[in-house]
């Protein structure tokens, strides 16, 4: 076996959705299947996220799969899975908000996360039940933290997505948006940063609710 072919074998014992990918690269359709129901939800709602519209995300991420299909049979597995999957999705992302910087932004959708399930903005919100009112101030505290991600530059606001959403430490977030593992430290510290003055009003971001990275994460 070439070194290569042992590259390959070692990642795919680690990680099965590497196994399912090298099915699809000898066109097994139900793996295919199989990866779309895995990450489809998860890339339309970081698509979301950074794009603000819900069609133009569910459109990305159905490119994102039509990418991953035709790439099948030059796939060799370097990394992890999601990793790769989302290195496509950051390109699309980015060349999608590229092509309308001169139009006016569109907002994000200050619905309840329904289909797409839990985003970002929700996860840097601590929520706990409680009475009515206290609920009301979260969920406006929520909106008022997507606005704040909306303001933060798209590299800034890809890598702490990838990092709040995707749950990806700085060495994955960093193949993904193809910079160093310092260059993505800085980023997370300065949307850090801006998230602090944008929400200061709001929360105080050394309380419960900070979205500061912890212990572990900053180890990483």
């Amino acid at each position: 076996m070439t070194a290569i072919g042992k590259s390959s074998a070692q990642y795919a014992l680690r990680d099965p959705d590497i196994r399912l990918m090298l099915r699809v690269r000898d066109d097994d359709t139900a793996a295919f299947e199989e990866l779309v129901e895995l990450y489809q939800h998860r890339l339309v709602a970081v698509m979301h996220h950074l794009v603000g519209n819900t069609e133009e995300a569910e459109d990305l991420a159905q490119e994102v799969f039509l990418r991953v299909y035709r790439a099948r049979k030059k796939y060799t597995p370097k990394a992890k899975f999601s990793t790769w999957l989302f290195t496509i999705a950051n390109n699309l992302a980015l060349n999608a908000l590229r092509t309308r910087q001169r139009r006016p932004a569109v907002p994000l959708d200050q619905r309840d996360s329904g289909p797409l399930g839990p985003r970002p903005a929700e996860q840097l919100v601590h929520d706990r039940a409680g009475p009515p009112g206290q609920r009301m101030q979260q969920q406006e505290l929520a909106a008022v933290v997507r606005n704040a991600l909306v303001g933060l530059n798209e590299r800034q606001r890809m890598a702490v997505v990838l990092n709040k959403y995707e749950d990806m430490n700085y060495a994955e977030i960093a193949e993904v948006m193809n910079l160093s593992v310092k260059a993505i430290k800085s980023l997370l510290s300065r949307a850090r940063t801006n998230l602090r003055v944008a929400l200061q009003e709001y929360i105080s971001m050394d309380g419960e609710g900070a979205p500061k990275a912890s212990e572990e994460e900053e180890a990483q």
